[in-house]
């Protein structure tokens, strides 16, 4: 069988020398560019043997069939930078529903909504800029915060949102440039604050004037049909950016997400946008617009909410035949993912290449995480993406190599 070897420190930083051995002329910034332990451990997962549990794929099952013979020839011409009129009327009208305070002049089609945190991060940050984040966060929104020099000023998650004591706390002893947050089957804890956590977070930002960035790629996933207006939606003073995508819901190769800002916000944001890729891809928003706001979007939903819901029971119901000694969770209401917390601490990024040698990838917890090193013992799994008929074997075999690791550790 063919090894592999996946470097499990995310603060490795790749070679700067040319093929002489002289220095790059590369920006100061680009040393802080870190390795994707993420990216490294979905090749790795494109063995087909391999039994994944690493990434946040949807299920291809689920993925809806597309028509295009309707797709005007315009289309293919250059458009607007703020993205397709008639889209942008679609989502600021969703928006509403949830009721965010919005029109159509907020709305901004981005190239995925990770744009929209790339286009935040130029707008704000400088090296020592200093922002808020939860802990656990979006590694793709660490490493891209971290990239632009940011100080990440970290708020611990509990079961129903943040530590409100905590975060009161650095509020009270910084400044934070922004607080990003994910409240909604937050990735990757699974967390979804309660509407008492969601007052007090926009109570507190409003109250310190702090801009939120609200990511929430996972609301229209829930198992339990509960729904929680945005933070956004409670902000009386502070400004904000809530952003959105279509990935989860319906493909992600479109690269077509969204976000939504106060006026005084949306400005600077357009003239980053126009200024990065002109506008987002016009045949993804297209077809985007074929569903959002219709009834058989509406019925995509449904059916997707049955069968990841499905598949969460049954990746939970794997948990508790291997994991049940080995780690404690909360079963997700929404999303994609499980959180585990391993109940003898260890290093999970040390597992890697032993799980990978079973034909086993996962994501290790301690990188989403600011401070990686000081945050052991946890896992993300995905449950939306793996062959049902291999979850068991691969959730076995992953617990086996947890049992062999932390005996090893103790000898």
């Amino acid at each position: 069988m063919r090894g592999i070897v996946i470097s499990v420190n995310q603060f490795d930083v790749f070679p700067f020398l040319s093929a002489s051995g002289d220095p790059m002329p590369f920006s100061e910034r680009v040393t802080r560019l870190k390795s994707s332990l993420i990216r490294e451990i979905l090749a790795a997962a494109q063995r087909p043997e391999m039994m994944s549990f690493a990434g946040g794929l949807p299920a291809e099952a689920m993925l809806p069939r597309s028509e295009w013979s309707d797709m005007p020839r315009s289309i293919g011409q250059y458009g607007m930078s703020e993205g397709e009129p008639q889209l942008r009327e679609a989502l600021a009208a969703q928006a509403r529903a949830l009721g965010i305070d919005c029109d159509a002049s907020q709305v901004m089609i981005v190239s995925g909504s990770q744009q929209t945190l790339d286009l935040a991060a130029k707008l704000y940050i400088d090296k020592g800029t200093e922002i808020l984040l939860e802990a656990p966060t979006y590694l793709a929104a660490l490493q891209i915060f971290q990239l632009f020099g940011a100080d990440c000023l970290t708020v611990p998650l509990l079961a129903e949102g943040p530590d409100l004591d905590a975060l009161r706390q650095r509020l009270e002893m910084h400044s934070p440039s922004f607080a990003y947050l994910i409240p909604t089957f937050q990735n990757p804890s699974a967390v979804r604050y309660s509407e008492t956590a969601r007052d007090a977070v926009a109570a507190l930002l409003d109250e310190f004037g702090v801009t939120l960035i609200e990511d929430e790629p996972y609301r229209e996933l829930t198992f339990d049909g509960g729904s929680a207006r945005p933070i956004v939606s409670r902000l009386k003073k502070a400004s904000w950016i809530y952003t959105g995508t279509v990935s989860k819901t319906l493909m992600p190769g479109l690269r077509v997400g969204y976000l939504i800002a106060t006026p005084d916000l949306f400005p600077h944001l357009l003239k980053l946008k126009q200024s990065a890729d002109l506008h987002t891809n016009r045949v993804g928003q297209w077809q985007a617009l074929q569903w959002i706001g219709s009834e058989h979007y509406e019925q995509h939903l449904l059916e997707l909410r049955s069968f990841y819901r499905t598949r969460r029971d049954a990746f939970e119901a794997a948990l508790q035949r291997h994991f049940a000694d080995l780690a404690e969770w909360n079963s997700p209401q929404g999303g994609l993912f499980f959180w585990l917390t391993l109940k003898h601490k260890l290093d999970t990024r040390t597992l890697l290449d032993s799980a990978l040698a079973q034909n086993v990838a996962f994501m290790p917890g301690e990188p989403f995480f600011a401070d990686p090193d000081a945050n052991p013992g946890y896992l993300r799994l995905n449950f939306s993406h793996i062959d049902p008929e291999r979850l068991d074997e691969g959730l076995k075999r992953l617990a086996a190599v947890i049992r062999q690791t932390q005996l090893s550790q103790a000898a």
